[in-house]
């Protein structure tokens, strides 16, 4: 199995016409739009760990301490000369206390029914392992159930992710490949059409053994 670096040193023939015709012209402007939307996600991502930091009075060095992330590293992030990993984001977001969708710009929607466009959902990519993590639902105040879906690279894993400050569990759905789930020192494999679902009690490693992309979703709800 294959894991990523440390993540504080982190630097971060034609075939014709395709039968699709306009659908997959359609796939493709989409995914060149998440690709531009990704980028920006990206690009801004400093900017919002500074303005969070500076809105809860924190210093780089107490948020430091909050986060366990060096505060050189922070203070990288913060001039957007380093790009974090995803374990890297998951801890800076437990130290702002906020959810990672809304440290990496997700706004919360209205009161009511509510929508979230396929061209303005926000993804992450992790820039050492390649795994993307695309909020699916409108990002609610007070949090609740949140649904993402996670696409891992062949070889590749989220790296440990920590504990939430508050309680939550996490169900997956597999679409696509086999997903392997390292749980409190165990080991489970799901493929497609298969679900898992636990509680988020202890660090953990979601990871993809296999030769194609890992392609899931997952639901999250806050117990509090």
């Amino acid at each position: 199995m294959k894991t990523s670096p440390n993540p504080d040193r982190a630097l971060t023939a034609d075939i014709g016409p395709s039968p699709l015709g306009d659908e997959s012209s359609e796939h493709d402007r989409d995914a060149e739009s998440q690709g531009r939307l990704g980028e920006t996600v990206s690009k801004n991502l400093g900017g919002r760990v500074r303005d969070l930091r500076k809105k809860r009075g924190l210093t780089l060095n107490e948020l430091s301490g909050r986060s366990q992330v060096s505060r050189a590293f922070l203070s990288a992030i913060e001039r957007s000369e380093k790009s974090p990993t995803l374990p890297i984001i998951v801890r800076i977001a437990r130290g702002l206390n906020v959810s990672m969708s809304a440290l990496l710009g997700v706004e919360p929607a209205a009161t009511g029914v509510a929508s979230n466009r396929s061209a303005d959902q926000v993804t992450f990519r992790d820039p050492q392992s390649g795994f993307e993590r695309t909020v699916l639902s409108p990002l609610r105040e007070g949090g609740g159930a949140e649904i993402v879906k996670h696409c891992i690279p062949p070889g590749q894993s989220s790296g440990l992710l920590p504990v939430y400050p508050t309680a939550v569990e996490k169900h997956i759905l597999m679409q696509e490949g086999e997903l392997t789930a390292l749980i409190d020192d165990r080991e489970y494999k799901i493929s497609s059409g298969d679900t898992l679902s636990f509680t988020i009690e202890s660090s953990y490693r979601l990871c993809n053994e296999g030769s194609v992309p890992c392609v899931y979703i997952v639901v999250m709800v806050e117990r509090g």
